[in-house]
Order: C-alpha cells, then sequence, then structure tokens
C-alpha cells in the first residue's frame, strides 16, 4: 500500500510549508551580521538557532519524502510551489558560511559546501524540467510568483560559501566553479525579474498574492552582492579571478543598485496589503522569506565595502542589522505562538 494512501492519516508533516529553510537563511545571514560588527554573544546564538532549525528540517523533511512522496511530488513540480524547496540549498550554504565566518568550523563548512551541490541539482531540475514538460500549465499569475527569485538565492549561496572556501585553500576549479555560479545567478535574475514585474505591472494584483516570498526579488540581488564581493576578495589567491577584477565589481554594484532599486518597492507592497487593504498580520513561515533579504542586504554591503574599497557606506549594514533583527525577533515570536497554539490544541 502506497504512503500515501488513506491508511495514512495525513499529519503536518505532509504539508509541511516547501520553503522552511528560510528561517535557516534569515538567522544564519544575522548571525553573520552581527560578527561583522563584532557584537558579543549574538553572532553565537543566532548560529545555535540556525543550526537547530536545520537539522530539524531536515528530518521533517526527510520523513514528508519517504512517508507522503505523492504530497512531496506534487508540490515539487508545482509551478507555484516548487522552487520554494530550493531554501534547503541556500540555507545549506548560509550555515556554511556562518560555520566558517562566525564559528570557524571550515571543515564543516566544506562538508555543506559538497552537500548543497547535489541537493541543488536534483531539486532545480526536479521542478525545473517538470514545469517545462508538463502539459496542463498554469497562466503566468498563477504559475510564477517570488518563489521563482530561489533559483537565484541557491546558485548564488554556492558562489557565496565557494568563494570563502577559495581563500582557504586556493583551487582552480573551486574559482571557475564561483564565477560560473555567479554569473550564471544574474542571467537567471533577469529573466525570471522579467517575468516577475510583467506579472506585477500588467495583471491585477490580489494583496493575497503580494506575500513575502516578493521580497526575495530584493534577496536574489543581495545574495549576488555577496557572492561577487566574497570573489573579489578571493583576488589575491586566483589569478583567474584577477583577470576580471573590473567585470566583476561592475556587476556586484550593479546587483547592489538593484537590490537598493527594489526594497522602497517591497515596503510599500506591504503597506498596501496590510494597511491599505487590511490584510490581517498573521504569522506564516513565508516571513522567513522576508526577513532574510534584509539581512543579507546589510551582510553583503559590508563585504562590499570591503571588496571595492568604500568606506561611505559604513553606517548602512549597521542599519540594516537593526532592522534585521527587528524583523527576526517578530517573525521567531510569531513561530513560537503558533507552536505553542499547536501543542495546546494536541493536548
Amino acid at each position: 500500500m502506497s504512503p500515501d494512501s488513506a491508511a495514512v492519516t495525513p499529519g503536518p508533516i505532509a504539508d509541511l510549508f516547501p520553503g522552511y529553510f528560510a528561517l535557516v537563511m534569515a538567522t544564519g545571514i544575522i548571525s553573520i551580521g552581527a560578527e561583522q560588527q563584532d557584537i558579543a554573544v549574538l553572532p553565537e546564538a543566532l548560529f545555535a538557532v540556525a543550526a537547530v532549525g536545520y537539522v530539524v528540517l531536515w528530518v521533517l523533511l526527510v520523513l514528508r519524502v519517504t512517508r507522503y512522496p505523492r504530497r512531496f511530488l506534487d508540490d515539487a513540480t508545482d509551478h507555484a510551489k516548487g522552487f520554494a524547496f530550493l531554501t534547503t540549498v541556500a540555507g545549506t550554504n548560509v550555515l556554511g558560511s556562518a560555520c566558517g565566518v562566525v564559528m570557524g568550523w571550515w571543515t564543516i563548512a566544506w562538508v555543506l559546501w559538497f552537500v548543497s551541490l547535489p541537493v541543488y541539482v536534483v531539486l532545480l531540475y526536479l521542478t525545473l524540467i517538470s514545469v517545462v514538460i508538463i502539459s496542463d500549465k498554469p497562466g503566468l499569475g498563477a504559475g510564477i510568483n517570488g518563489t521563482w527569485f530561489l533559483i537565484i538565492v541557491s546558485t548564488q549561496s554556492i558562489a557565496v560559501l565557494g568563494a570563502l572556501l577559495l581563500m582557504r585553500e586556493p583551487s582552480d576549479l573551486l574559482a571557475f566553479v564561483t564565477i560560473a555560479m555567479f554569473t550564471l545567478g544574474l542571467v537567471v535574475y533577469l529573466i525570471v525579474m522579467t517575468m516577475v514585474f510583467l506579472r506585477w505591472t500588467f495583471d491585477p494584483l490580489d494583496p493575497t498574492e503580494a506575500s513575502p516570498p516578493a521580497w526575495i526579488a530584493a534577496g536574489a540581488v543581495a545574495i549576488s552582492v555577496l557572492a561577487g564581493s566574497n570573489i573579489l576578495l578571493a583576488a589575491d589567491v586566483s589569478e583567474r579571478i584577477r583577470r576580471l577584477v573590473p567585470f566583476l565589481e561592475g556587476m556586484t554594484v550593479l546587483a547592489w543598485a538593484t537590490a537598493t532599486f527594489w526594497f522602497p518597492l517591497m515596503v510599500a507592497i506591504g503597506v498596501w496589503r496590510h494597511m491599505v487593504r487590511r490584510l490581517p498580520l498573521r504569522y506564516h513561515p513565508s516571513y522567513w522569506a522576508l526577513v532574510f533579504p534584509i539581512g543579507m542586504y546589510g551582510a553583503a554591503t559590508f563585504r562590499m565595502r570591503a571588496a571595492i574599497g568604500l568606506d561611505g557606506l559604513a553606517w548602512l549594514p549597521q542599519v540594516t542589522l537593526v532592522a534585521a533583527l527587528v524583523a527576526w525577533s517578530a517573525t521567531f515570536l510569531g513561530l513560537v505562538h503558533s507552536l505553542a497554539r499547536a501543542l495546546r490544541r494536541v493536548s
């Protein structure tokens, strides 16, 4: 009998939110941001939360795949949900980066980077091939949303951690891989952003559609800034990177300008949803996708300053870190409250 048959009573794991690893992404990058600002205790505390969340979410994901394979495949091959699973890849690499930057555990960082590669290939192409070859396709309005930007986020996360590892163990092949992933992420961003922008501007937008994952439009280019900056900072150990420094600097600044450009629109959409259209503000795991871009923008700006020698933006990572911590705290309290209510219902 199939694990998805009526003999198995579906539980919360059966419909676990596909993008829940955004919790690890958001918490891990704010941990790195706090480390960049030399804040005592906070980086390690946030790292611990991210690490525990990562382990728990992997256990839940494995249980979902093994107990409810049909439900998992339905979500993984869905236009609107499938790419959300790529938070698994980004979460792995953000946690790997925090292992190195915050804790100094570079061996674990290497392990996590290598783990992310096959997971990236499997999850990306499972969804991508499905949405291309499926015959019954939704329209652009129903099929595309902010989760598509996770293609870019996951791709750039490999470049982010790869460049950090390159600084410690120089390798021409690793330098090539990081550059390839960085440039691939930029090209895919142009494709996805074009489709999403057309959706936003030429079809009516319902408040329930303008969900927090839309913020990943900014997060995707923010993590591109971090990837480009880390690669630039690895130029001293790689001749291949040195030959591309002007190009890499130009693309990094372009990504930073694009991320900066999107944030006012993201804030305006949030105000429109909750204050103009009165959509209730309740906890949902998708809100971690709102926290992540804020933390990533600050951490990426900090690294970009070092990579291109720009001191005029020294204040921005500090301000952004405060905003990220406020957003993280509110979302984490929502998570705790949600879990408490679930436990009360069970008891």
